[in-house]
């Protein structure tokens, strides 16, 4: 009971580090590249991950850990900042954060498929509801929205999802705080490569406001929420407190309305509430 309820207590702190990503990552994209955005994050988080691992004298992975790292840094690591980036070139960040309803459901398949979660019938119903409501509202916009920022949102969900699930399994085995430097290290002389192609040739236009975002996608959506996450996935269950990322368009319409100003229409707040509902419907049901 004691370790369900730390890895239920890791993962709410991972999802309210996490609701600021998509916010902080619109506030950047104002003034940054998507692609240099994305590699200098990873860069930053990479060389601090380096830090850490040489800091405690951690062991290297074994060579089967390997292909399931290669996994975690193509999904969270590479995958979900440049689609999400790419996405809110065209969306808002409030529009984009409904997305994040759907990926309560994108890593408990992937946690079945990956992680050996066997959560029971019930649970996909919630699941599912959540999952429903977040469709449901997408196509209700229409020609509002934008068709391909929505699409790329699909994909980094896709892509999310995979990643939090097969870093969560190795968690259980290397750590969570490790997975996650091991995975940003692997990836590390792309991404530092990758931001010296794609260097803006002047940082004369680039607002605090910017500089702020690329700070907190750098240090906390790429590593410090990821400490608690993998932790929290690892202890309490891949399906199970992967619900309570459900939670996290609530915080995440709260960050972007009273931070960015944007608008927070009624029906974004109704799916919000019923998905935050199914959480609770969804826990109870997980194993």
């Amino acid at each position: 009971m004691e370790k369900s309820f730390d890895g239920w207590l890791s993962g709410f702190i991972g999802v309210l580090i996490f609701s600021g990503s998509l916010p902080a990552t619109r506030v950047a994209v104002m003034d940054f590249d998507p692609t240099f955005l994305t590699s200098a994050r990873a860069a930053i988080a990479g060389l601090l991950g380096i830090a850490m691992l040489l800091l405690f004298r951690e062991k290297r992975p074994q060579r089967g850990d390997l292909v399931s790292l290669v996994v975690v840094a193509l999904g969270v690591v590479v995958g979900f900042p440049l689609l999400t980036a790419l996405a809110l070139k065209h969306v808002t960040s409030a529009h984009s954060i409904i997305f994040v309803g759907l990926l309560p459901l994108a890593t408990a398949a992937f946690g079945v498929l990956r992680g050996g979660d066997r959560p029971r019938p019930a649970f996909w119903l919630f699941s599912c509801i959540g999952s429903a409501l977040v469709a449901g509202f997408a196509l209700s916009q229409g020609v509002t929205a934008s068709p391909v920022g929505d699409g790329l949102m699909l994909a980094a969900i896709i892509a999310c999802g995979l990643g939090y699930a097969e870093g969560a399994k190795l968690s259980r085995r290397l750590g969570g705080w490790q997975v996650i430097c091991w995975a940003l290290v692997l990836a590390l002389p792309v991404m530092l490569a990758l931001t010296l192609a794609t260097l803006p040739p002047s940082f004369a236009g680039v607002g605090s406001g910017a500089w702020i975002g690329l700070a907190y996608v750098s240090l906390f959506s790429m590593l410090i929420g990821f400490v608690f996450w993998y932790r929290g996935l690892a202890q309490g269950g891949i399906a199970a407190v992967g619900q309570l990322q459900l939670l996290q368009p609530f915080f995440g319409l709260a960050l972007a309305a009273s931070l960015l100003h944007e608008q927070v229409s009624p029906m974004m707040v109704v799916v919000t509430l019923g998905v935050v509902a199914c959480v609770f419907g969804a826990k109870k049901f997980a194993r």
